[in-house]
């Protein structure tokens, strides 16, 4: 059957992406950043999954503030970077896996969870940015994603504990499936940051360190936070957050392989999880 074998959370912030494929990885301000990504990016050459999981928000490029799903799983066969404004991304188009995919949909409808389906879609930075935080710049992306969209940015969003047991869903859905593939799940967003108001810019790091903490033991804890908490102490942009819960609640027994966390990155503050899964 397939199984999951690792978890990702990751920020996906778009100068991340804009500073590699403009070769300013060794840029004085980008240096500490992408010096941190090489252990993950070599772990995760170990890791080698067939399938990522890949939960993201998308940022109003696929789909307008006109028609908001909670949730939206991509069954294509590829996925186009989008268009956000000044040209698509140069990465590799992402290729998807459409069977896996398409059992999956089922079986989360039929675990009660109510699915959009995107038979066709771009992918924004929410997507690429953690691909490219991972895996650098191939000429092809080395296993097949799959997106799971949430909706993080029009309130109301999901709550984390109903985003946790949507991992936990996906992970029966993994394992029901016949075929042999190692599957890994990346939670991205996040962490803490605010874009407009008077707060933007805000970066609580004690906030964010607390997250990574308690996330791997005791993420029950985790799950009693609401939109109001995060607003108040991760900024209005820190919800993003709950998507780490999926891939969180895809996992049985996480096993810490690597973290990172740096501020600032854009005004925001960039953090990175590995887990192994060890059941």
């Amino acid at each position: 059957m397939a199984r999951i074998v690792a978890g990702v959370g990751c920020s996906h912030i778009p100068s991340i992406g804009a500073a590699a494929d403009n070769g300013k990885e060794q840029d004085p301000y980008y240096k500490p950043l992408f010096d941190g990504y090489g252990p993950a990016r070599d772990w995760m050459k170990n890791v080698n999954p067939d399938v990522i999981i890949l939960v993201y928000n998308d940022h109003a490029s696929a789909f307008s503030v006109e028609l908001i799903n909670t949730f939206v799983l991509g069954v294509a066969d590829q996925f186009e970077p989008h268009d956000e404004g000044y040209g698509p991304r140069k990465v590799p188009t992402v290729i998807g896996h459409a069977d896996l995919s398409a059992h999956i949909l089922e079986s989360l409808i039929l675990d009660e969870f109510d699915m959009a389906l995107a038979n066709e879609m771009t992918v924004d930075h929410g997507l690429t940015v953690p691909l490219t935080v991972m895996f650098d710049k191939p000429d092809a992306w080395p296993c097949q994603v799959i997106p799971l969209c949430v909706n993080v940015i029009k309130y109301p969003q999901p709550t984390g504990n109903r985003c946790f047991n949507l991992g936990r869903a996906l992970r029966r859905a993994v394992e029901s499936y016949p075929e042999d593939l190692k599957v890994a799940v990346f939670g991205t967003g996040g962490m803490s940051h605010q874009l407009q108001g008077e707060r933007a810019g805000l970066i609580n790091q004690e906030f964010d360190k607390k997250f990574i903490d308690t996330l791997a033991d005791n993420p029950e804890a985790l799950l009693k936070i609401d939109h109001v908490e995060y607003m108040r102490d991760a900024g209005s942009e820190g919800i993003e957050l709950i998507m780490w819960l999926v891939m969180r609640g895809a996992m049985q027994s996480p096993r810490e392989a690597y973290r990172f966390y740096h501020v600032p990155m854009s005004n925001t503050a960039a953090g990175l999880i590995c887990y192994e899964e060890t059941h």
